[in-house]
């Protein structure tokens, strides 16, 4: 998932104003752009759903379109596991000139989420023009971002870099029982992908019911995304004979223990700069609450206060809330077992582990806690690295001028939390804007302004470009 994963309720607040975007172009002229149209036609057009796509198929054609650009059998690594054939990705290398610097890694994941055509207004795994937009399942998440890594690097092909740029398309980020692309690599290949940083989903922009650029976010940090199951059982028995031992209601006194517990803020340099920015333009009540709690992050009142906004109240801790309830065997019997599925995003810093202490704590001596397979990685956010946030806010300042670009840290999870885990900072590069609704993302009819993809490509590749020359 793309910028449904940062902040999308607090980004209002933070509202710059900005240039209006002129109208949205219904076709692009350049021979480049009809060039990028094409490959990303062919990515959106492949279906990559678990159900029945294949990630496998979408990999091999962006191999065969780099090898027509001149890149090597040796430059291209292809990679699947024999359980699961169709889930495979690409790893593709630009070596550069200058041995000194580190590579670079551009990531992307060519699995999307699950779309039925008959909710569908249109066929949502055909590319359709209208109205100013692109229309089909992936046009944002995550296939307009892979489509411009592979396109770069075509377009780099001729001209060698300095620093070593790494591609990795992967799949298995919008699924959790799925095999994985990026955990594998960063597991079995880490000097395939190794890298001095890496650029991934997760920033971007926003723009207002006018078209009109609001806000452009780098992504510094994740929380990680971990299940946990509730589990109470009991001997159960005729329901004409109840007993106060009942797997229902133990299994909802922890349940309304978890509900009952927040957890203690914290803070990071980029919850601090982001909370910082946001006090800054909303004033008032809020603004100045903001500002308390992050002088005495255990002001309980200003916490309070800023904790009314849903999304600032995920951006100060871990959170866990109850997502799936299962309980009883027939409808005259005392029930013998009840379970809850407890979803928590834990704060960068913490533990699955130290959250798994915690549930058990609330949950209390009946209910058994488990943490549920898989058991994603959690790290430390990387720092506000000039190096790499200095060159964004130089190229931001050359194609979005007059736009304020904020560091975010997101609630959601994307597939970077694994490359973090083995010692490579990761970045949600900013570029694409997008809608306040999040454009369809996982929903019905996922669509992307026109200009807002083809803006974002010469965004993103004039970024490269920044970093590699």
């Amino acid at each position: 998932m793309r910028l449904a994963k940062w902040l999308g309720g607090v980004a209002a607040a933070l509202a710059i104003p900005g240039a209006i975007l002129p109208g949205l172009a219904a076709a692009q002229d350049r021979p480049d752009q009809k060039a990028f149209f094409d490959l990303y036609k062919q990515l959106v057009e492949t279906n990559t759903a678990l159900s029945v796509g294949s990630c496998t198929q979408a990999a091999s054609q962006i191999a065969d379109r780099l090898k027509a650009a001149g890149y090597s059998d040796a430059d291209i690594t292809l990679f699947s596991v024999p359980d699961h054939p169709k889930d495979g990705g690409i790893v593709a290398v630009l070596p550069g000139t200058d041995k000194r610097l580190k590579p670079m890694l551009l990531l992307g994941h060519l699995d999307v989420v699950e779309a039925k055509r008959e909710d569908w207004t249109r066929d949502p795994f055909k590319l359709i023009a209208e109205g100013g937009y692109y229309y089909g399942r992936g046009t944002v998440d995550d296939k307009a971002m892979s489509a411009v890594w592979a396109d770069t690097l075509i377009r780099l092909k001729k001209t060698p870099p300095k620093r070593t740029i790494k591609m990795a398309l992967t799949c298995g980020e919008e699924t959790t029982f799925a095999f994985n692309g990026a955990e594998w690599l960063a597991k079995n290949k880490p000097d395939l992908v190794a890298a001095e940083f890496v650029l991934n989903e997760g920033g971007g922009g926003r723009l207002d019911d006018r078209g009109q650029r609001q806000l452009l976010a780098v992504q510094v940090g994740e929380k990680a995304a971990q299940n946990y199951t509730f589990l109470a059982t009991n001997p159960g028995g005729h329901s004409s004979q109840p007993t106060p031992e009942n797997a229902i209601y133990e299994l909802a006194d922890a349940v309304k223990a978890v509900q009952g517990y927040e957890f203690p803020v914290i803070l990071t340099d980029t919850t601090r700069a982001f909370l910082t920015a946001t006090a800054q333009r909303v004033g008032g009540q809020l603004g100045d609450a903001i500002t308390r709690l992050l002088a005495d992050p255990t002001d309980k009142a200003a916490d309070a206060i800023v904790s009314r906004d849903k999304a600032l109240h995920s951006t100060l801790r871990t959170t866990c809330v109850a997502t799936l309830l299962q309980a009883g065997h027939a409808e005259n019997a005392l029930p013998q077992r009840a379970t809850a599925n407890i979803n928590c995003r834990i704060f960068p810093g913490e533990t699955v582990e130290g959250t798994l202490a915690k549930l058990k704590e609330l949950a209390g001596p009946k209910i058994t806690v488990t943490a549920n397979q898989p058991v994603r990685p959690t790290a430390i956010p990387p720092r506000l690295d000039p190096k790499i946030i200095g060159p964004m806010k130089a190229v931001a300042a050359k194609h979005f001028p007059g736009v304020a670009m904020v560091p975010m840290m997101s609630t959601g999870a994307t597939d970077g939390i694994f490359f973090q885990a083995i010692g490579i900072p990761v970045y949600g590069a900013p570029g694409i804007f997008i809608e306040k609704d999040m454009s369809g993302i996982h929903g019905l009819n996922e669509r992307i302004p026109i200009k807002s993809l083809y803006d974002g490509r010469d965004y993103l590749y004039d970024l490269v470009r920044a970093y590699a020359y």
